[in-house]
């Protein structure tokens, strides 16, 4: 009985050792399975982060697995894959190098892509470059002796105003050009293959003042002239008469014209050379060489730009008759508004120096340096110095009034006191008026160059010394009083 007892008792420990086995074994299952099941988890959210491009490739390289494709391929297939991106150019690197290139400025768009990060891996960009250096190749020298210049004067905007019987009618009827005159002028140079340049392209001054020769290199069916306009002040008896009344910064930052209508409003737009050149150039960046746009030959007595700066401003003293009603008028000016007047116009010509335009002296008092002894051109030059240079900036451009000059055609002496005064003040390029078709002389020490008048009295009694530029015929503005007033 007691042996019975005893089996029985041992039969229930062995169930319960066995109950006590299979409830650990589910135990440690079913942990495991938690851990599977964190781990897979953990895994799938680190793929989660992966940079898209990395998910491509495993998703890739998942799919070349799944179609058993060889390692190599998918090797292969990643590495495109990651060129693909690298190589993206910059939009605006390219943009930019492509209007360089426009301009003739290989150099510079070649460098500029050389300079991004991404070149070695563009190919793109490599492209362009191994163009542009065989572009580089087909340019030609152009004779410098064959450059022409051309000038004009403040632009008419209203016909009306500017050519209405009193006084100033005539005046404006010789050496004024209207806006839609200048416009086909403009449009019929881009047509022949005329390009902006610089004086200063045609010319490099050396350290000891002597000045070579410049070299410009464009393609064989290109013409570079020069292009300068006179008397960028807006003068005072101008006012009213149609023509714009000063430069200005518009709200996009770029260099526009004020024009006061009839009525006194004051609208702002392309209402004379400048921002009508700038126009053009940015919709035809092939008639700039290298950015260049024109050079502005200033006189200082009624001031800058349209801006008052003029000394007399400030002092109100040596008023001429439109000064003495300037005041008149302007009551509360002062000297607060003179220097808001100065920096403003300080502001503009800055402008305009970063988008390609220069400054030249036209003689402070528009004087006739021909007519005039040392003593007066020292004393107006002096006057130059000192109100119109602190505002535009240095320049050696010298553009003389009334188409005047310091000496003969055979070139400057030595013994020529004009010019030795001029060229130690810091002039070394001198421009004054020509009818021929270029005229351009290299000295020791400065270059010359002969400017063409392209104006009403030109069109109308020359037409044929304008023929390499434009039709006169097509272009002179109907609403002239004709004929036009002989010199």
């Amino acid at each position: 009985m007691e042996e019975q007892e005893n089996a029985e008792r041992a039969a229930k420990r062995k169930a319960k050792r066995r109950r006590t086995v299979l409830v650990c074994g589910m135990v440690i299952a079913v942990l495991v399975l938690l851990i599977a099941v964190l781990l897979f988890l953990v895994v799938q959210g680190n793929a989660g982060r992966m940079a898209p491009w990395k998910q491509e490739k495993v998703q890739k390289g998942t799919e070349n697995m799944t179609e058993d494709t060889s390692a190599a391929e998918s090797a292969e297939t990643e590495t495109e894959s990651e060129t693909e991106t690298e190589t993206e150019p910059p939009a605006e690197v390219l943009e930019e190098a492509d209007r360089l290139a426009a301009m003739y400025d290989y150099d510079g768009a070649i460098a500029l892509l050389k300079e991004d990060p991404g070149f070695a891996d563009s190919q793109e960009m490599a492209d362009k470059v191994a163009q542009w250096e065989a572009t580089k190749e087909t340019l030609v020298e152009y004779p410098l002796d064959q450059v022409t210049h051309v000038f004009y004067h403040t632009l008419v905007k209203d016909t009306s105003l500017a050519f209405d019987g009193d006084s100033n009618e005539g005046g404006y009827n010789q050496v004024m050009t209207t806006i839609d005159e200048f416009n086909k002028i403009t449009q019929s140079m881009y047509e022949k293959g005329y390009v902006l340049v610089s004086l200063h392209d045609m010319c490099t001054v050396n350290e000891d003042g002597t000045v070579s020769r410049g070299k410009i290199l464009l393609p064989p069916d290109k013409k570079p002239f020069v292009l300068s306009q006179d008397d960028v002040s807006y003068y005072h008896y101008m006012d009213g008469d149609g023509m714009a009344s000063k430069l200005v910064i518009d709200e996009n930052g770029k260099v526009k014209n004020e024009y006061i209508e009839q009525d006194g409003s004051v609208s702002v737009g392309d209402f004379d050379m400048v921002p009508l050149i700038d126009t053009f150039v940015e919709e035809h960046p092939d008639f700039s060489y290298h950015g260049a746009k024109g050079i502005i030959a200033l006189t200082g007595y009624n001031g800058v730009l349209g801006y008052r700066t003029d000394i007399a401003y400030k002092t109100r003293e040596n008023l001429d008759e439109y000064q003495e009603k300037f005041f008149q008028e302007h009551p509360d000016f002062n000297e607060d508004s003179f220097k808001k007047e100065v920096k403003k116009a300080k502001k503009v010509a800055k402008a305009m120096k970063k988008n390609g335009w220069e400054f030249a002296s036209h003689t402070w008092g528009h004087m006739n340096v021909t007519e005039s002894d040392l003593s007066r051109i020292q004393t107006d030059t002096e006057k130059w110095m000192s109100y119109v240079k602190p505002i535009v900036g240095d320049t050696d451009v010298i553009i003389f009034a009334f188409g005047a000059d310091i000496g003969g055609w055979e070139g400057y002496t030595s013994d020529n006191e004009k010019f030795n005064y001029l060229k130690n003040v810091g002039f070394n390029i001198f421009c004054n008026v020509d009818s021929s078709q270029y005229w351009v002389q290299f000295g020791n020490t400065y270059m010359r160059q002969g400017r063409r008048n392209l104006d009403g009295y030109r069109m109308y009694y020359n037409p044929e010394m304008v023929e390499d530029l434009f039709d006169a015929s097509s272009v002179f503005d109907p609403a002239r009083p004709t004929p036009v007033p002989e010199m």
